[in-house]
């Protein structure tokens, strides 16, 4: 009986090795369909770097036809996203510069006439010693 043991372990063994080579096939097959994705988009990505170059190339010859400094606009975009407001998103900035404009306007002094009210009348002038 001693060739019953030896033939369970060689069928043991033929079966894990059937095992590993249909592991190995379904590798292969994954290897192949990942090669393929990955030539495939080296290819789109090509495509898409020629058509950036050509639209940069436009942009370009349109900047240079209204006098736009393509450098110093990047520049400056550069230095905006590179110092964002202290703190501030952009709906508290958005507020802010709105109260500097109306902070602005409210200096500014109208010499043509006596100063009006919101609804268009006329302010009277404080009389001296009338406070309160």
């Amino acid at each position: 009986m001693p060739l019953g043991g030896a033939t369970k372990k060689i069928q043991k063994l033929l079966d894990t090795a059937e095992e590993l080579y249909n592991r190995i096939v379904e590798l292969r097959e994954q290897v192949m369909e990942v090669r393929e994705t990955v030539q495939e988009t080296n290819e789109r990505m090509a495509v898409l770097e020629n058509r950036i170059s050509q639209q940069g190339a436009i942009l370009e010859a349109l900047a240079e036809h209204e006098d736009i400094d393509v450098d110093e606009l990047v520049t400056e975009v550069a230095i905006e996203e590179a110092e964002p407001a202290e703190g501030a998103g952009p709906a508290e900035r958005d507020e802010q510069d709105e109260r500097d404009e109306q902070d602005e306007q409210d200096e500014q002094v109208d010499d043509t006439g006596p100063e009006t009210a919101a609804d268009g009348s006329a302010v009277p002038d404080a009389e001296a010693g009338d406070e309160g």
